[in-house]
Formats: C-alpha cells, structure tokens, sequence
C-alpha cells in the first residue's frame, strides 16, 4: 500500500511540478534567510553571514536536484530534458535535420507501405472467430504444383466427413447479373455451399443464413434464397427493414432475401468483397448457359474451406485427408482411365492453414511481395548507414562539448543516453513522415497488384500487426543510427579530449577505420541495390521488345456478356455481325473483329488435332474468330484467305493455323488446303480444312514462347449464347467509342450488362504485373540508394574536411598546393568508393542469384549490367566529393592558423 502510495504521489507531482518548485525555493530561501540572521546576531557583516549560511548549508542547486529526485519520476524528467536538449540541437541544424528526416522516412515508409500489403494480402486473418481454426483444402499430383479447385462430386464427399471436421464449406466468387431498373447489371457475388455460413460463424445483421437446407437443388421450396451484403442492402433497398422475403432477379430468375450480413463480413477471399450470395445447387441458374455441377468431375471450379474440430491440429486434418483419398476419388469418378491416370500421379487430399482465407492472387505474389520487402529492408539499412556515418562525424565535432560534460560529472552511461535520445527523436520525426506517406503508397501497390481482377479490392489500412512492425523499426532504426555513433564519441581519453582543439585532429584519429567502414558498406549496399535494379529493368525491357507477333498500340477491347439475352445460334452471330458493322461507322474506328480469347487475358484453350503425319494427337491453342481479327491484330496472313461471315457449318468445317501449329501437323510440307482431325465427344471425329496460315503470336503469356494455335470461325461455333470480345482498332481517344458502345449495346440487346472496355497496352501490362511492380520498385530504390549515398559521402566528407582546416592551413603554408589539397581530401572518397564497389559487386554476384527466376532473357552476371551500376556508384561519389575538394582547396592558409 505504501509503494502504490508512493507511486502515485511520483506521478501526482508530474502535474504539479511549478507549484512544487516554487514552494520548494521558498523553503531552501527561508533556511538560508534563517542562517544568515543568525550569523548577523554573532557578529558577521551581511556578506560573511550569507557566505557562511551557503557554505553551512551546501550547495543549493544539489538539493534541490537531490528533492527533485525524492518526488518525482527521474526517469521521465532526463528524457524529457533529453527531449529538449535534442530539440534544441536539431533547430540549431536544420539542413541536417531535414536531411536525417527524409532519409529515414523514406526507407521506413517504403517498409511500411509494402509490409501494408503484404498484411493485407497474406498474413491478416479473415474477420471471423476464430479463425485460426480454418484450413483451406488442396491436392497434390506428381506432375504438378499443388492445386486448390475441386469438382462437385469430391467436394460433397468431402462435405459428408465430420472427423476432423465441424464444417466444410465451398465457395466460387464471380460476378453475377442482377436486374436493376435500367436493366441486367453485373455485381460482385459468390456460389457458396450450405455450411458456408456456419463455417464463417458470423452473425447476419438481418434474417439468417444461407443453409444446408437452402443448398438443395430446386431451393429450399421454388426458389432460391439469396444472402446480400450491408452495403447492397443500404443500395439496393434503400435500407429497408422489410428487405427479408423481398425478390431479387438474379440471371433473369427470382431469387428471395433470407439476410443481410454485416458490413464487416468480406467472405472467404480478401481480395474481394462479394455483394450477393447464392446456394451451390443454383450455379446452373446464375451460370446459365454453363452449368459446372452438371460437368461432374471434369470441371474442378470449386474452392474449399473448412472448420478443424476441437482439437484438431492442421497434421492431424491432412491425416484424415490422405485416409480420405481413395474413397473421394473412388465415390467422384465413373471413368476408370481417368481415375487409373489420377492414381498413377499420386492424387493426395491435404490441407494448409486458411486463417487468411484464399485468394489465388496470396500465391501468385508471395514471391515477388517478398522480394520487393527485401529490397525495402536494404533501402531501410541504407538509409540508417547513411545517418550512422553522419552521426558519427556529427559527434565528432562535439568532443569537446562532450568532454566538458564528463569532467562536469556526467557519466558515460548519461551521455550515451542523451545521444541516443537525439537519434530517437530523428527516428520518430522519420518514422512519422513515413506513415503518412506510407498509405498512399500501400494503395498504389494494392492497385497494381490488383489490375488484372476487376472489382476486388484489398484492406491495407494500418492495425495493431503494421504498428507493432512500425514500432519495432523504428526502435531498430534508433539502434542502428544512434549506438554506435553515441559510444564513439564517449570512448575517448578524457584529458586528450580537453587537450584537443575543436578543429584539430590526430593522426591516430584520421586513419580510423570506423567511419570508413560505415561509409563502404553503404556504398556496398548501394550498388546491391543498383545491379538488381539493372537486371529487373533489363528483363522488362527484353520482355516488351519480345516479338509478340501482332501490334498491340491503338486496339481496345469489349468485352460482352450475352449469357442471358434470348438470342443464340444463327441470330446472335448476325446480332454480333451487326453490332460489329454498327462500332465500325464510329468516328476513328479502323477496324472491328472478334475473339472469344484475347492475347493475354488470362484465358486458355487447347484442344488436340491429329494428322497422318502428325504421329498422334498435338495439343493446340484454339481461339474463335470473327472475319478481319488478323487485319485488327495486325497478325501477318502468310498464305490463303480470311474467314468470312458466311463460313458456317453448312459450307464446311474451316480452320486457320499458325506457322508453328502447320509444322507440328504437316511437318515437311504445305498445310494450306490440307485436312486436320479432331477428336471429339462420343467419340466423334471432327475434319476441318486448313484454309489459311498465318503469324505466331504470344497467346498465354509473353515470357514464353509463341505457341502452337488455331483459330476456327464464329459462325461455326457450337457453344450455347457464346460471349465474345470485339477487337477495336482506331485512331485517336477512346473514351467516344466507350459511350457509343454501351450506347449501341443498350439499344440492341437490352438485357446485357454495358460492355467493359480496356486497351490491349493494358491488358498486356497487367499480364506481366509482379515484374512491373518488381523493376518499377528496383529503379525507385536505387535512384533513392545512389541519392542518399551521395548525401552520405559529401556530408562526411564536409565534417571531416572541416574538422582539419588548421591541418590543411598548415599543409599550404609549408607549401601544399591548392590542387594537391583538392586531391588529397578527394582521395578520401575515391578509396571509399573503390571498397564499397569491390565488396557490393561480390555481394551482387552472390545475392542477384535470388532473381533468377524473375528475370526474361536477362543472365545475373551480365558483365555490361554490372560495369554500368560500377561506374553510376563511382560517378556519384566522385560528384559527391567534388565539392567538399573544392572547398578545402578554398581555404586561407592565415585564417586556418588563427581558428584555433
């Protein structure tokens, strides 16, 4: 009771500190005024009196310190002073403490941002209870990465086990189309199974969950029930309280509101935000014309999660998946070569932790997001080597300063502190501006990784995760730029510190290695920093000079979605026909086509055609085109005619293959004219004449080589209400032939959503959009990297050159020249930077290892990469070093001997 008495009567006085002071002078005043009347009555003149009563008394100032400490916390009234004090100091600078700022903001608010995202993205648990208990389920064969989409038939297998278990739940996210007062609008939904929402375990705002009961086929009764979102609801229904029972036209068929989740309810993927959800049973509805469930095994679309029971540990559960296998596979599979070819690469259930949900996007960036956080990590350690080195001749020229105050008393333990505390206040003013800037940036980033899902949307707001990381750098950053500089400027000898002039220097100390060592290894770092910038910029660079067989500047693409319009077969080709004809008289239209598949859009088909001189079936890329695509792609035709409008089944069974697909069927010899067999359903066979060769052209991806492809013509296409996507090539802007596209789309088949439109620039940038991020990020870290090196290198140099203005006077007045002062104090930084290239490029050579597998056509030892970021470091650093040369030479030989 009397320490918390105590404790407390410490704090209360913090707030009552003047009061306290002011009382505690009078006191101290009173005894003294009481000693020196008694000195008075014996006899003393005033003077002696009160030089007696002080002398009796002792030293005033120490009693009152002595007090001070007795009421207060001293721990807390040092660092406040510190506080001041180095407030103090950093006004007196301010050059240097911008400088210090900027620095440091700009490498912990680089961490900062990326960290954001890589939070956001891969380590921030989906907001559930409990959500360390989920577990996303995979498979693995021995021919391939681990997958994570399952088929209906294994998942309602998997959905009957409860042994390691309580809930297991699939989900789909796609957009659907719902009907809206101006027609069919597509907003962002999932296809979840019956136990989703008991999996989630959060409650709805409003009605109920979606459950198993709803998840029958047909609905729970005639229709469907359909779950919405808060902000769909607040939308939509103007927040209606009456919104449960309430019809919603989802893909032209009625579907009735059974809740409304909560806001804070983002489903089971971050990276999206789904505004509906619908039963599984209902997928042939909202899928229409598609129906997967229907597919059985052989479409695997669904994403599973489940709940661990208990005491279930995540091995336990792969435990139980493994025992699960055979009769999953056994129970899902009618055909037994399909389920033979699945044994023999060793299909195996498993699992891995699902806390943050599942997102494709988490394992297409975690390579690259933790690439990117260690050039962050280097730029951050740059940035604190820069200020160490500063600090360290900063404090060099305060020995004396602090000389003073060791033989005032003060211990080493007390200075060290004092220094330390200025570096704090460098790191919290740092780390500060850092944070600000930090969500503008984490935005941009999210934005990028992003571009190629439409609507998905990623959190990077700050939380406890983001502080703690922000609180630790920055307690590390006050290590590093602090420690050591504040034990160097306190390891001295006393007397030789008071012996020492402000602006002499010893020869001991000038060959210290310390500072130089700082500076090396910056300089070290630095061109780390610029090799892997080079080598990301150079692979980018080879990538968008690769031959991508087709020219990309001008066209736009349309996409359409005619899944629910009433039109199919002969009728929609001509409406596709007409719409094309319609976009075509727009002003700066050149030409229009179609595709059902665009070059780097995500998408893949392959099909296999054989030829007698094939030797067997050959795996082919196919796309569907319309009349005039090669002439809007610009994709040469090396031999025979276009399609045309009127190439339908009835004329024939047409195709168009590339050069790489025409030697793979008819090697030695002309395709044109030719016949290529295609193994169909039922065991049907399929004759198609080669009416055309044209160009290769980059089809999945553009770090890979032009593949083997076909096209055949959209009027013989069997698919049921196919969506294409028109091709557009004209000149000049965009943002007309957008308006007049939704415009035409809206006036000739009212029941499509509008058409959405993105350039086919964009679309091949977002296709290579990790590598984009990675060099845009190298090339920003390593201009930041040679700018604050250069700050480094002349900072120090100015100190050090400053610090021997009585050396250099007296070299020039023995007879020194002013070019031979230049050359000595250049030289300082020309061995600086020689070592620190040396070790860097050592250090280049072994660490660019690293980024072998994000670089195109692009060597890690690239001698030209190498000798250019060598010479960019050593240019820096000689500019760098320019100056302070010249101003050493500057110096009066007079005036330098009459500054000590």
């Amino acid at each position: 009771m009397d320490t918390l008495r105590t404790l407390f009567s410490r704090i209360a006085s913090l707030f009552r500190r003047r009061h306290l002071d002011a009382d505690l002078d009078d006191e101290l005043r009173s005894h003294i005024d009481l000693a020196i009347e008694e000195n008075r009555k014996r006899g003393m003149t005033r003077q002696q009196a009160r030089t007696a009563a002080l002398r009796s008394f002792g030293g005033v100032a120490q009693a009152r310190e002595a007090y001070r400490s007795q009421r207060g916390l001293p721990i807390l009234d040092q660092f406040a002073r510190d506080l001041r004090f180095g407030c103090r100091q950093l006004l007196r600078a301010p050059g240097f403490a911008l400088t210090a700022i900027l620095t440091l903001a700009l490498g912990l608010g680089a961490n900062t941002a990326v960290f954001s995202l890589i939070n956001a993205l891969l380590l921030r648990p989906l907001p559930v209870p409990h959500s360390e208990q989920l577990t996303v389920l995979q498979y693995t064969r021995s021919d391939s990465d681990p997958s994570f989409s399952f088929s209906h038939p294994i998942f309602r297998f998997l959905e009957m086990r409860r042994d390691v278990f309580m809930n297991t739940a699939a989900f789909s996210d796609r957009p659907m189309q719902v009907r809206s007062g101006s027609g069919n609008v597509n907003v962002p939904g999932a296809i979840v199974s019956g136990q989703f929402f008991q999996l989630m375990q959060t409650p709805p705002l409003i009605g109920r969950w979606l459950t198993p009961q709803d998840d029958q086929k047909g609905g729970a009764s005639s229709q469907f029930g359909v779950v919405i979102s808060e902000g769909f609801w607040r939308n939509w229904f103007n927040s209606a309280p009456d919104v449960v029972g309430r019809k919603l036209t989802i893909a032209n068929s009625p579907f009735v509101v059974v809740g409304v989740m909560p806001r804070s309810f983002i489903g089971a993927d971050p990276t999206t935000r789904p505004d509906i959800y619908v039963p599984l049973w209902s997928e042939p509805v909202v899928d229409a014309p598609y129906d997967a469930i229907a597919s059985g095994y052989h479409s695997w679309w669904l994403r599973i999660l489940a709940r661990r029971s208990p005491g279930v540990s995540l091995q336990q559960a792969n435990s139980g998946l493994q025992a699960a296998t055979n009769p999953a596979l056994q129970e899902a599979i009618s055909d037994a070569e399909w389920l033979k070819d699945q044994r023999e690469h060793h299909f195996q259930l498993g699992a891995v932790a699902g806390s943050t949900g599942f997102s494709y996007l988490q394992r297409d960036f975690l390579k690259p997001l933790t690439a990117v956080f260690a050039l962050c990590a280097a730029m951050l350690l740059l940035a604190c080597l820069n200020l160490a080195s500063l600090l360290l001749a900063r404090s060099a020229a305060r020995e004396r300063e602090l000389a003073t105050r060791l033989a005032m008393g003060a211990s080493r333990r007390r200075l060290v502190q004092q220094l330390l505390v200025e570096s704090l206040l460098i790191a919290v003013l740092g780390t500060a501006a850092g944070v600000v800037a930090a969500p503008a940036v984490s935005g941009a980033l999210a934005a990028m990784v992003l571009t190629r899902t439409p609507g998905a949307t990623l959190d990077t707001t700050l939380d406890l995760r983001v502080f703690a990381f922000i609180a630790l750098t920055a307690i590390g950053a006050t290590l590093l730029i602090g420690l050591l500089p504040a034990l160097r400027a306190t390891s001295r000898n006393l007397s030789e510190q008071i012996k020492s002039g402000s602006q002499t220097i010893s020869a001991h100390e000038r060959k210290r290695l310390l500072p130089r060592v700082l500076m090396g290894l910056e300089v070290a770092l630095a061109l780390l920093l610029v090799v892997g910038a080079g080598l990301l910029a150079t692979s980018l660079t080879r990538i968008y000079r690769t031959g991508l067989g087709f020219d990309p500047k001008g066209v736009v693409n349309l996409s359409l979605d005619m899944n629910k319009q009433p039109l199919d077969g002969d009728p929609l080709t001509r409406w596709y026909e007409n719409y094309g004809d319609a976009l075509l008289r727009q002003p700066g239209v050149k030409s229009v086509s179609y595709a059902s598949i665009t070059p780097m859009d995500g998408s893949v088909w392959t099909s296999t055609y054989h030829t007698p001189e094939s030797g067997g079936d050959k795996e082919i890329y196919m796309n569907t085109v319309a009349p005039a695509f090669f002439q809007t792609m610009r994709i040469p035709m090396l031999l025979g005619r276009d399609f045309r409008w009127n190439d339908t089944l009835a004329s024939g069974r047409k195709i168009i293959l590339n050069q790489a697909a025409a030697k793979l069927l008819f090697p030695g010899r002309s395709a044109l004219g030719q016949h290529v067999l295609e193994s169909g359903e039922e065991k049907k066979t399929y004759t198609y004449e080669v009416i055309a060769i044209v160009g290769d052209i980059h089809y999945a991806s553009i770090r890979r080589e032009a593949p083997a492809g076909a096209y055949i013509p959209i009027a013989q296409d069997t698919g049921h209400k196919p969506s294409y996507t028109a091709v557009v090539r004209l000149e000049g802007p965009a943002a007309p032939l957008a308006t007049a596209a939704r415009s035409l789309a809206a006036s000739m088949a009212p029941d499509i959503p509008p058409p959405v439109m993105i350039s086919l620039s964009q679309q091949l940038d977002d296709s290579i959009r990790s590598e984009r991020m990675m060099a845009m990020l190298s090339i920003f870290f390593a201009a930041c990297a040679l700018l604050v090196t250069a700050i480094g290198l002349y900072g120090t140099l100015s100190y050090a050159t400053a610090r021997r203005t009585n050396e250099i006077g007296i070299r020039m007045t023995l007879g020194a020249q002013r070019l031979q002062v230049a050359v000595m104090v250049f030289r300082e930084n020309a061995w600086v930077a020689m070592c620190g290239s040396t070790a860097g490029l050592v250090a280049a050579l072994l660490a660019s290892k690293a980024l072998t597998s994000f670089l195109y056509g692009t060597s890690v030892h690239d001698p030209w990469i190498l000798i250019g970021a060598v010479a960019l470091l050593v240019a820096v650093a000689s500019a760098a070093s320019i100056l302070p040369a010249m101003r050493a030479a500057r110096i009066e030989p007079m005036e330098a001997l009459r500054s000590e």
